[in-house]
């Protein structure tokens, strides 16, 4: 895909396929061997899970705990990046696997911020979110993503501390249907360019609505390859999916 900005793509009439947390139906869940292999199935972009370490780096991980993507135990919060560093995160999955480690944020936009998008999606507290902001503001500037990138997270108080801190990126609501409704109070008060509902949400109705309120709309997560097919005639914007190749394949030929 030629688009330089993660904005001109999405305006565009394509689907963007997003490998949610790389492609980790066939590789271990955000390392940057899922990454890679999501980027060589095609995708136009990748959707990782930061938390903050305890002396404050911003290391890609899904849950608060390193206990089921390591052979290591123990909250991230509580461990510095060089201990989490020594951790296996991709023997767990398979040996072929095994030496992954858990990647910083830099090292992936090193990697992968020149040919892919980037979802990025805060996954830390409400206590802890402070200093994720400002250090996830810090890295995006630095690494020139900031047009590369979209923010998003289930916590609207969260995001919209993000979108304090990161005026010209663009922010993202992540959402299912048991969403609290003072959610939608809070959603008021805040710029977000796009909703990330749960794709079972998403059918004729909600894209007309969404238009009407001018969100782009990207769903999660898809592994179906008629239901991919049903959302790109419906004209979300960006579907994210466990495995990337499949669902190129199928929307091939829709």
């Amino acid at each position: 895909m030629s688009y330089e900005t993660l904005q001109d793509a999405l305006n565009s009439s394509e689907t963007l396929i997003f490998g949610h947390r790389g492609a980790m139906a066939r590789a271990p869940m955000n390392t940057m061997a899922s990454f890679e292999l999501a980027m060589q199935q095609g995708a136009d972009g990748i959707e990782l899970d930061v938390h903050l370490s305890r002396d404050g780096q911003l290391v890609v991980i899904h849950d608060d705990s390193v206990d089921a993507t390591s052979d290591g135990q123990g909250k991230v919060t509580d461990m510095t990046l060089d201990q989490l560093k020594r951790l296996d995160a991709g023997a767990w999955y398979s040996d072929e696997f095994a030496g992954q480690r858990i990647p910083t944020l830099d090292e992936v936009f090193d990697a992968f911020g020149d040919g892919m998008f980037i979802n990025v999606e805060i996954k830390s507290s409400r206590e802890t979110v402070d200093r994720l902001e400002k250090r996830l503001a810090e890295c995006l500037r630095r690494h020139n993503m900031r047009e590369r990138v979209i923010v998003s997270c289930f916590d609207p108080v969260i995001l919209r501390r993000a979108e304090q801190a990161m005026h010209k990126v663009l922010m993202g609501f992540l959402y299912a249907p048991n969403m609290p409704a003072a959610h939608n109070l809070l959603l008021k008060e805040f710029r977000h360019e796009a909703r990330h509902p749960l794709h079972v949400m998403v059918d004729e109705g909600y894209m007309k609505w969404a238009r009407a309120q001018g969100y782009y709309v990207n769903v999660w997560t898809v592994n179906d390859p008629e239901r991919a097919r049903q959302l790109k005639r419906l004209g979300v914007n960006t579907i994210m999916t466990d495995d990337p190749a499949s669902i190129i394949s199928a929307l091939s030929k829709c």
